[in-house]
Parts: C-alpha cells; sequence; structure tokens
C-alpha cells in the first residue's frame, strides 16, 4: 500500500502554495502489513478494512457491517481523496446505512463555506432550485458528479447539512498576510472564521511542513533519513500552514456549535483526507473543544496491487477504518508535463490576490 500518496496528493490539491500538489512524494512504510483476501476491479470499487485505529486485527467488513459500529460514534469523518469515484460511491453508501441506524443524523460539508450557509438551507427547504443555489453556494466544479447524491439525499430526508468550512477568498489573504488579515473584517465576516486558531507545534504541522517543504517522510516517524536536519521553514510556508488551520479549526468549530445547539444528533463530516488522517487535524481540533465526542474516521488508502490488498500497521492506526481504493491514474507521465503544470499553477496563484 503507497501511504499517504496520491490520496494526500489529491487532497493537498487545494491548498495555496505554487506547485504544491505536484511537488509531495509518497512516503516510505513500514514493512509489516495484513493481507486481506480481496481485491478491486475497477476504479469504481472500494473495500472497508475494521481496524479499530490499529487496536484489532485488519478485517474486511460490509458496509453494513461498518455502519453498525460506525452508528456508536457521535462524529464520523469520511475521508476523501476529491474526485475518486469509489470514494465518492462509499461515502454514499456509508451515510444511507449510517442514516437508517442513526436517524438523528447532521451533514456536515469541508465543500461549503460558512457564509453561503443560507443558500444552502434555502435550497434543502425547496425556496431555490439547483441552478442558483449552486451559484450562490459557490459549489465545487465537481459537485454534480462527487456531492449532488449527498445534498440530495440530505435534502429529501430532512437532514441539516452544515456548510462547515472558512471562505476560500479568506484563506487566499490569510495564506499571503497570516492572522494580520483578520483585523480587517467587519464583525460578521470574521464569525466566518473559527474563533481560535491552534497554530502550535505538533504532529500535525509537522506532517504539513513536511509536504509544503517535499519531505519524502513527511515529517512522520517513517522518514527515511530520520538524523538529517530539516530546513527551518519559511515565512510562505508557515502562512500556508496558518491557512491550513483555519480551515481546520473552522470545520471543527461549525461542527461543535452544531452539535452544542442541536442535542442529541450525529453528525457526519465529509473532508479531505489529509484534514483527519491519523485523527489530526480537524479531528483533534474537534475533540480538544468537546474532548467527550466518540469520534471516528474512515480513512481512505491507495492499494499498489488492486488484485491483493494489505493494510499496513501505520495505514491500520489512521482511522477505525481504512478505505482501500485503486490507484487514480497518473496525473502526469513526463517532466516536462509536470514542468508545465507547476508553471500554470504558479501563474494562477500569482493571479490570486486578496480580494480584502
Amino acid at each position: 500500500m503507497r501511504r499517504a500518496g496520491k490520496v494526500f496528493i489529491t487532497t493537498m490539491s487545494r491548498f495555496a502554495g505554487p506547485g504544491l500538489a505536484l511537488m509531495l512524494a509518497a512516503c516510505s512504510t513500514g514493512s509489516e502489513s495484513t493481507t486481506l483476501d480481496a481485491s478491486l476491479p475497477d476504479l469504481t470499487s472500494y473495500a472497508l478494512i475494521y481496524t479499530d485505529a490499529g487496536a484489532r486485527p485488519a478485517w474486511r467488513v460490509s458496509v453494513d457491517e461498518a455502519a453498525e459500529v460506525l452508528a456508536r460514534f457521535d462524529v464520523i469523518f469520511i475521508g476523501e481523496a476529491h474526485q475518486h469515484p469509489g470514494n465518492h460511491l462509499a461515502e454514499m453508501a456509508l451515510v444511507r446505512a449510517i442514516h437508517a441506524r442513526a436517524p438523528n443524523l447532521s451533514l456536515s460539508m469541508e465543500q461549503f463555506e460558512r457564509d453561503v450557509q443560507p443558500a444552502l438551507d434555502d435550497y434543502l427547504a425547496g425556496r431555490i432550485g439547483e441552478t442558483p443555489f449552486a451559484e450562490k453556494a459557490r459549489a465545487w466544479s465537481n459537485y454534480t458528479t462527487s456531492y449532488r447524491p449527498l445534498v440530495e439525499y440530505a435534502k429529501e430526508h430532512k437532514l441539516p447539512v452544515v456548510a462547515a468550512n472558512a471562505p476560500e477568498k479568506f484563506i487566499r489573504c490569510i495564506g499571503r498576510e497570516g492572522t494580520a488579515f483578520f483585523t480587517r473584517l467587519k464583525p460578521e465576516q470574521r464569525a466566518w472564521v473559527a474563533a481560535e486558531l491552534n497554530q502550535a507545534d505538533g504532529p500535525y504541522k509537522d506532517k504539513f511542513l513536511g509536504f509544503v517543504g517535499g519531505d519524502a517522510g513527511h515529517g512522520g516517524e517513517d522518514s527515511k533519513d530520520k538524523a538529517a536536519p530539516r530546513k527551518p521553514p519559511s515565512e510562505t510556508q508557515l502562512r500556508s500552514f496558518v491557512a491550513q488551520v483555519t480551515r481546520d479549526d473552522t470545520m471543527a468549530e461549525s461542527i461543535a456549535l452544531h452539535l452544542a445547539n442541536n442535542a442529541g444528533r450525529k453528525v457526519i463530516h465529509i473532508n479531505g483526507s489529509f484534514h483527519s488522517d491519523s485523527f489530526l487535524g480537524t479531528v483533534e481540533r474537534l475533540k480538544a473543544r468537546m474532548p467527550k465526542l466518540k469520534i471516528a474516521v474512515v480513512n481512505p488508502e491507495f492499494a499498489d496491487n488492486p488484485m491483493q490488498l494489505n493494510v499496513t500497521v501505520q495505514e491500520a492506526k489512521a482511522g477505525t477504518f481504512t478505505l482501500l481504493l485503486r490507484q487514480l491514474p497518473e496525473f502526469y507521465a513526463t517532466d516536462e508535463e509536470i514542468t508545465a503544470a507547476v508553471k500554470k499553477q504558479i501563474e494562477a496563484r500569482n493571479r490570486n490576490t486578496c480580494e480584502f
């Protein structure tokens, strides 16, 4: 299994930073693994593996069996490799199965930002159609293929949907200016971002800075050269981390506020896998706000050999369940293609100026 390879590259592709999604290298992994009697015939295939964060031997389970376990938790994070068909099919199947066992359910989504909650509520209530909703809510470009089924399910079953994320236009400004940007916001605009941001040193910061610094080990326990000194992060990298935790803390606060105002509800939160892998990111920030919550993580991993699946010890620890997927096609085949793509990303980033 390729630990944190393209799953993270796909997830990180929305982050600020020149060529970031193209620079991320696959991590090395420990040699210990569990071989499974399962395969992934095509890109729509997926396999759910119950590991209980490494506390029990890994074994494959059905969607219904996974839902029986997940329905016992207060909050379930489903990590995704954005635009992976198997991942999105698994998401929908899990939401449906968990809802059957936990009717008092809410959906929370990284894909919608706090300031568009009124548009989302209007659509769920039938006051506006899908086209104006998608425009007002700034729906992602893959909304109709990836997220329409989730929103339509919530609409049909009258489930609340939380627009959990911080506005992307704010993230761009924070990536350029840091938290000094907040001083220019009106009170109602400042409320679209978490009141408190956790920028502390720790495993999550190490992992993020390892990514943006091109560290093949991602700052984790599997780095190939543990003795090699790490170059201090640049100011740009540190501001990128602030932008990242702005997303994490805002999503965590959004979930916490929803739970506080809706006693007895359970929440399924959909986000890119980096935000919830190894119970870090948004997960640890939600836990800090509501320590008594029982939180589960479904973490996607790409299989090196789709006909012979295995789960490493490190992968087993990264989630309550591991969601095994086929590798996506290679984004680029040659160095020339990569260079051209990096150049294009840099040019696009330079055009994205702060609007405030």
